[in-house]
């Protein structure tokens, strides 16, 4: 370190040069997830052939497929893409492209998300979201949830906890929307992990949903205001 204070004190370019050439020029880096490094060199080998123009643009030289691949791992890694039945769902439907580019990490880990859904027979989620909007207007024609003519059975469970949740928290679209995604992944996986999905069954009515904490205060706000009340 003496050496360094050193250097920089008189300005000593070459002195610096070396001490810079003794440090590694960046840290190593490990691999975010080998399953998702596995799926992802084996993806960019059919990218090559699906799609003719990556060599020219995303996979033009050595470095530029490094640092593809390395935003496909990690995106894979965070978004639970771990399945050689995934990344099959994902390359049916890049096949089906009419384009010689290569897709976003984000447009074909969508594209893998539905296919497990299509898979496990299930909806994608904008179909979901119809589906729970559809319920919320004919749900009252009947006179419990049960006797509602569901699709299937996963249909019951998915579409009773979203209407809850959508209660309970009013919830906006963009939130119920979220909240159809997650259903349908957590749903597709009990459904691949190969666990029967039970029938409709009535379930003890909620008497008592909490509040947000800005909903209930504000519902606290009131009280004080029409008593006359201080707070404390």
């Amino acid at each position: 370190m003496s050496r360094l204070l050193q250097a920089v004190a008189n300005r000593d370019a070459s002195a610096l040069s070396q001490i810079a050439g003794s440090y590694p020029e960046k840290p190593s880096q490990s691999v975010v997830n080998s399953e998702a490094e596995h799926l992802v060199d084996a993806l960019f080998r059919q990218f090559r052939q699906v799609f003719p123009a990556a060599a020219a643009t995303n996979l033009r030289t050595p470095a530029d497929e490094s640092a593809a691949k390395k935003q496909w791992i990690a995106a894979f890694a965070e978004n639970g893409i771990t399945t050689r039945e995934q990344l099959t769902a994902g390359m049916r439907w890049a096949r089906a492209k009419d384009t010689p580019f290569m897709p976003s990490p984000g447009q074909f880990i969508e594209q893998c998300k539905a296919g497990a859904c299509h898979a496990a027979g299930l909806p994608d989620a904008d179909e979901l979201y119809r589906r729970v909007m559809k319920y919320c207007g004919e749900r009252g024609f009947y006179e419990c949830p049960e006797n509602y003519p569901w699709e299937n059975k996963a249909d019951y469970w998915m579409i009773t906890a979203l209407y809850s949740q959508m209660q309970a928290g009013n919830l906006t679209e963009s939130e119920l929307r979220q909240r159809c995604s997650k259903q349908l992944k957590s749903m597709a996986d009990r459904i691949t992990s190969g666990e029967d999905i039970p029938e409709p069954r009535k379930q003890i009515p909620q008497l008592h949903i909490p509040s947000k904490p800005d909903v209930a205060k504000s519902h606290i706000a009131d009280i004080r205001a029409r008593f006359g009340l201080r707070k404390s």
